[in-house]
């Protein structure tokens, strides 16, 4: 059984988002988890954080969870600035190569990853609500969240791991509804790990 999680709170204090939601998000799954005999690690990227320490998280978790709110339809910047660097610096622990050899034309872009074995999973905090990904004529056209985080996918599969199903709160500042997200968020939990 995968024991090792570790979670990863993408969360930047904005002047309409403080966090709040976030935390809470990261603090259910860290009880939850805790209590099921899960061995938890946790970064907060608004702390500091060491980039080899970070490598050596991920090459030690067998699950990661990405917690963080959706600025302008993607992460936030310092995600994004923490993903840059670890995964880069990463280079030999989290993946070789893109994969490809000239030696062995059958290998294919983005099969290069050493985190064989492990999961990840998407949590996400959207303003946006929950039709806007799914009906006809709505803002994202029926792509759904995955269609947003395509490219996020694509980076955990480049370094090999696989996708467990995301989580999504809808509609947080205008027509929140937490305590039924945290009822959601919890039992999503008991599903997955």
């Amino acid at each position: 059984m995968n024991k090792n999680v570790f979670i990863v709170n993408g969360h930047q204090k904005w002047e309409i988002s403080p966090g709040r939601l976030n935390q809470t998000l990261v603090d259910i799954a860290n009880e939850k988890l805790s209590v099921k005999g899960y061995d938890i690690h946790k970064t907060c990227i608004e702390d500091d954080w060491d980039i080899e320490n970070e490598i050596d998280n991920m090459v030690w978790a067998d699950i990661v969870l990405f917690q963080f709110p959706v600025f302008w339809f993607g992460v936030p910047w310092g995600l994004k600035k923490y993903i840059d660097e670890v995964y880069m610096n990463g280079r030999s622990k989290i993946f070789l190569s893109d994969g490809r050899t000239r030696k062995d034309p059958s290998r294919k872009y983005g099969s290069g990853g050493l985190l064989q074995g492990r999961r990840y999973m998407l949590s996400t905090t959207w303003n946006a609500p929950e039709e806007a990904f799914s009906e006809a004529g709505q803002f994202f056209e029926q792509r759904g969240v995955d269609g947003v985080f395509f490219w996020l996918d694509k980076v955990q599969e480049f370094v090999g791991m696989e996708k467990l199903p995301a989580f999504s709160c809808f509609d947080v500042r205008k027509n929140p509804n937490i305590e039924e997200d945290l009822e959601r968020w919890s039992a999503h939990l008991d599903t997955h790990f």
